[in-house]
């Protein structure tokens, strides 16, 4: 979510602010109704002039004196970063661009904006859902073909498909999030002579093995129920396979599916045992995510845990305590629940909603190979641009995670909760994350679970 829901790190963002610094050290090796214009002669009318800029080949069209205003709920590093991007668009377009800060959930603030007339030429969307709705409400304006054709170069189809509804293309996904890690305290694991484990069973064990140490090994931010949103995601998509995965996050099959029993099921194995949860049930539900990370890599010899699980956002909150990432702090990818270890992720996608050579030019500029490297160089980014040179990120550990993202191909998986209505993916004390706050309160119910979330999500998708 949030930073983005890509990130949610500090409430919920992109997915929690949204700022994210990735980092990843596995064994020493390294490893996210039609819009009015601005004014009332219409959409300006620009030279249609090109100009070749970059070994990618990106073209964009002469755009001098024209302005455009780019909405996003994005602050701090991740802001003044997405300006560097927007700033070498000035530069080769001529064009004037605005950055806007929007509040979240930005669909409100879009829908303000529309209402008096004066929407931004083009917002970052961070969720699927919100993509769909701005079709649905006519907001969104369809990509126009130089964008596609860099999508069709520079995105493997699981990233074009996100952004598209009905078989259109309105989304560019600019900045993605890997959601799959686990962040461990170096000092813990080296005491109880424990080591990243790659399967559930041997994440399990590596529990108790923590435990046996005296230190509580997993925290869980409870109080923040698009975590427990997040840990169910990541245990389903690897146990019951991307397939059942796109099935339920559209709500095709039932909650009470024995594919959702058994990933329930599994994640009772550890829930069920409030003495690996730091501060049990009880305290994971007071616990809000950026305390669950800082928790986790302070109190020296005696933190109160030893590994936290979310995204490469978590290396925001780690920055706020004394850990350094890759020496005090590492990570692992989440453990092999089924055949393959899941790649969970979210994203922001750029939409049109003008009709202007403008909003057009910026949407074929962030699906540029080239305004992707400068993000990624800036730090505190992933791209799913998989055109971009790895070489792009400033160090190794961004490099891992930004192949991991890459790697998962078509077979990553955009965050569930994210793709659900809010009613059901994305309000706090409602829907999935209040079921699942109640089922970390109480993994024995299982069945209950499965029927309380089932209701929730009837009532949600409306069918």
């Amino acid at each position: 979510m949030r930073t983005t829901r890509t990130g949610r790190t500090s409430t919920r963002t992109s997915t929690p602010g949204r700022t994210f610094i990735a980092a990843l050290a596995v064994g020493g090796l390294a490893l996210g109704a039609a819009a009015c214009s601005s004014s009332d002669d219409g959409p300006k009318k620009t030279p249609a002039a090109t100009t070749t800029t970059s070994a990618g080949g990106v073209q964009l069209p002469k755009l001098d004196g024209e302005k455009v205003e780019v909405a996003a709920v994005w602050t701090g590093a991740e802001q003044a970063n997405f300006v560097k991007v927007l700033k070498e668009f000035e530069k080769r377009t001529g064009a004037t661009v605005t950055f806007v800060p929007a509040q979240d959930p930005i669909v409100n603030f879009l829908g303000t904006k529309i209402a008096g007339g004066s929407p931004p030429d083009v917002a970052l969307l961070p969720q699927v859902g919100a993509i769909q709705q701005a079709v649905a409400k006519k907001w969104a304006k369809p990509a126009g073909p130089e964008a596609k054709a860099q999508l069709a170069a520079n995105y493997s189809k699981v990233w074009q498909d996100l952004g598209a509804v009905d078989g259109t293309q309105y989304g560019v996904y600019f900045k993605a999030a890997n959601k799959s890690l686990v962040w461990y305290n170096t000092k813990v694991f080296d005491n109880a002579g424990a080591t990243a484990p790659t399967t559930w069973k041997n994440f399990l064990s590596t529990a108790d093995t923590i435990s046996a140490s005296g230190v509580t090994p997993v925290s869980v931010g409870g109080a923040d129920g698009w975590t427990l949103t997040d840990w169910f995601e990541n245990v389903y998509l690897s146990q019951a396979g991307p397939d059942k995965y796109d099935q339920l996050a559209k709500h095709a099959i039932k909650w009470t599916d024995p594919s959702v029993k058994d990933a329930l099921t599994t994640l009772a194995q550890l829930f069920g045992k409030p003495s690996l949860i730091a501060g049990g049930a009880d305290g994971a539900l007071q616990t809000e995510f950026p305390a669950s990370v800082t928790q986790t890599f302070t109190g020296g010899d005696q933190p109160k845990a030893g590994m936290v699980f979310e995204g490469d956002f978590a290396a925001v909150n780690i920055a706020e305590t004394s850990a350094k990432v890759g020496t005090d702090a590492k990570a692992f990818p989440f453990p092999a629940v089924g055949d393959k270890a899941p790649v969970v992720t979210g994203g922001d996608a750029a939409v049109a909603l003008k009709d202007t050579k403008g909003a057009q030019a910026l949407l074929t500029w962030l699906a540029s190979t080239d305004a992707a490297k400068i993000a990624a160089g800036s730090g505190g980014f992933i791209s799913p641009n998989k055109a971009l040179d790895f070489g792009a990120y400033p160090n190794d550990v961004q490099r891992g995670i930004a192949k991991a993202l890459i790697g998962a191909g078509d077979n990553v998986r955009f965050d569930m909760s994210d793709q659900a209505p809010q009613s059901f993916g994305g309000t706090p004390g409602k829907g999935e994350w209040k079921d699942l706050q109640d089922f970390l309160k109480n993994p024995s119910d299982v069945a209950g679970t499965q029927s309380k979330l089932e209701a929730d999500a009837a009532a949600a998708f409306k069918n």
